[in-house]
């Protein structure tokens, strides 16, 4: 893994709240590219963290100040926490507002909070996971800080195999 991908991949994590700096920052390992998914894994002093993500592959319109969106589904073995859905939009939502994930002619409301968002039913998570792994395409729709409707577009080729890294790993 270049540096610059490790940079990359421990600011994102950093703004997800996933992982601090320092030695966990260090002991990022890549368990597999699958196509538009990436698996992996890292250890902090809560325990050790699989995820797979993947970025859009378009967002329409680019709202203003758009840096880059991640969407990421999380095991945390230590707190009994398995495949916790979780975008990082690149954007802020407007306060109180709500995204939709849409998969395979399913919909999965969605609550926000800042430039992030997270399933509004955890109870949903079993069934989301199972549409995303079945899916071809998956959209993420949130509206923007001025009010702009914005549609994230993810590829689900890879999801699976990336999923099932991590499924082994935690």
């Amino acid at each position: 893994m270049s540096m610059r991908r490790v940079l990359l991949l421990l600011t994102v994590m950093v703004c997800a709240g996933m992982a601090p700096l320092g030695a966990a920052a260090q002991s990022v390992r890549v368990l597999g590219d699958h196509n538009a998914w990436s698996a992996y894994a890292t250890t902090e002093s809560a325990g050790q963290i699989c995820f797979i993500l993947a970025r859009p592959s378009s967002t329409e319109p680019t709202p203003e100040g758009y840096t880059e969106g991640y969407f990421y589904i999380t095991h945390r073995p230590s707190a009994g926490i398995r495949s916790e859905i979780n975008l990082v939009a690149g954007y802020d939502f407007a306060p109180d507002s709500q995204a939709v994930m849409r998969v395979g002619g399913q919909e999965f409301p969605m609550f926000t909070q800042a430039d992030a968002a997270w399933l509004a039913d955890p109870s949903q998570t079993q069934a989301a996971t199972a549409a995303i792994r079945a899916g071809s395409t998956m959209t993420v729709e949130g509206t923007s800080l001025r009010g702009i409707k914005v549609t994230q577009t993810f590829s689900l080729s890879g999801a699976t195999a990336a999923s099932r890294e991590i499924d082994n790993a935690c």
